[in-house]
């Protein structure tokens, strides 16, 4: 267990050399800290939000020149006092630093335990506490958009104003209890109905969300499959600008699975280029990466089907996209080598381009952003991105229908108020106004040490 009464630090930026580093104090004696280092002046009688050059000493050695910075609680990240100390980003003398704050009375901040302490410290909730991670853990523009806007507290703002409606509802239901004897109603049963079934189209729209949350999240997986020589070896060079897989005229040149990642518009894509599938082969290594192919299609998120124009048939073709329609995923089927087939058989639903042309392939890039993200990337909308609200959501959900329900069959007070509590217990284990030692445990320990 974490004193949250004394005063930890830790590195604030990366390990390794660097221009700058930063060591960060927070807790109640930082400032002393910092000053029993600090003989340049007396950081004690200086103000809040204020910036300090000086030597850095711990007794006659002299650390470093740095730049210190004061911030006095609550007005700080954790809402405690908090020292930021400005160093040259050699590790040893960052070492030195950590551990003459150490000497003079600090311990050793755990993974996590700044944000945990702006969390408890009420700077911010639960559900903007792990958008922090997020943010730092964030690479692409979507991520990145969609870590600062929870972390800004959109999320939170709607499950607060559902929270405050429902307590006020509950509040009056309670109130009814009080006075049963009197059969006296406190509570609007219309307008209550009205705010469960905003609430369960709010709550619906978070869930959906989830899928698109989770693409920005993680990025997409795509397989990019197909018969051997159809160009998918050809293709996904061209889609990454560089020669990343062996191009050959033999069948059968990719004998593995090959996976890079690629950012279209501000999302990740996984791709996956595969061995080429088909039903025959006497090589033994062939069918192995055969079948890693089938796999790469059934855990993929998208699939691209790449096809060579001039060696399918129309009735082919039609057959294949029941078959790979009969997946229930989205895929892409892509008819490669357009500037040798016409390809005007073919149904208007086929992509066509030259895998060797990046031009051509810009199609294919806006098919596949499509496909994902359904119009929604780039909206203000909230999206849900944590599997723990995404959990907790779904409880909150069945516990709105229940109170439906139960208002539906004229359920008593005393039951319904029940409900509501429930529904009111899991819209606060998102935000934290419900929590346990172990579940905030688990949550910040996945942070870095210094945030």
């Amino acid at each position: 267990m974490a004193d949250w009464n004394d005063t930890i630090v830790a590195l604030a930026t990366p390990q390794g050399i660097g221009a700058i580093g930063v060591i960060r104090l927070s807790g109640e004696r930082a400032w002393v800290i910092a000053n029993e280092l600090f003989p340049s002046k007396n950081l004690l009688l200086q103000p809040t939000h204020t910036m300090h050059v000086g030597l850095l000493k711990d007794g006659p050695h002299v650390l470093d020149e740095v730049v210190v910075s004061l911030f006095k609680g609550p007005r700080s990240y954790t809402g405690e006092d908090v020292v930021e100390i400005s160093c040259h980003g050699s590790p040893y003398v960052l070492q030195q630093v950590v551990q003459a704050s150490i000497h003079h009375g600090a311990r050793m901040a755990k993974p996590g335990e700044y944000t945990q302490r702006a969390f408890l410290n009420g700077k911010l909730d639960l559900a903007q506490a792990e958008a922090v991670a997020d943010l730092i853990a964030s690479n692409s523009a979507a991520s990145q958009h969609t870590a600062l806007a929870n972390m800004r507290g959109g999320f939170s703002d709607i499950l607060k104003g559902l929270r405050d409606q429902l307590i006020k509802f509950s509040a009056l239901i309670e109130l009814e209890l009080d006075f049963s004897q009197e059969d006296v109603e406190f509570v609007d049963r219309t307008a209550f109905y009205v705010l469960i079934d905003v609430a369960l189209q709010t709550t619906t729209r978070l869930l959906k969300s989830f899928q698109l949350g989770n693409v920005i999240k993680n990025g997409v997986k795509v397989a990019i499959v197909g018969k051997p020589n159809a160009g998918k070896s050809t293709l996904l060079n061209t889609l990454l600008n560089e020669n990343r897989a062996i191009v050959s005229e033999i069948a059968g040149t990719t004998r593995d699975t090959i996976e890079e990642v690629l950012n279209i518009q501000g999302i990740l894509f996984r791709l996956v280029d595969t061995a080429g599938i088909r039903e025959h082969t006497s090589d033994v290594i062939e069918r192995i990466g055969i079948e890693r192919s089938k796999g790469a299609m059934d855990s993929a998120d998208l699939i691209i089907y790449l096809v060579d124009l001039s060696a399918i048939s129309p009735s082919e073709l039609d057959d294949l996209t029941l078959e790979i329609g009969a997946r229930n995923k989205p895929f892409v089927l892509v008819g490669n080598k357009a500037d040798l087939a016409g390809g005007s058989d073919f149904s208007d639903d086929l992509l066509r381009i030259s895998a060797k042309d990046p031009q051509s392939v810009e199609a294919l890039k806006d098919r596949m952003v499509s496909l994902v993200a359904s119009g929604g990337i780039n909206t203000e909308d909230v999206v849900v991105t944590n599997a723990r609200h995404y959990q907790a959501l779904q409880a909150v959900q069945q516990s709105l229908v229940d109170i439906r329900n139960g208002m539906d069959s004229g359920l008593p007070g005393d039951l319904l108020a029940l409900d509501i509590r429930r529904c009111l217990h899991f819209l606060g284990e998102i935000t934290g106004e419900v929590s346990n030692d172990e579940l905030l445990g688990w949550i910040f320990e996945r942070f870095c040490i210094g945030k």
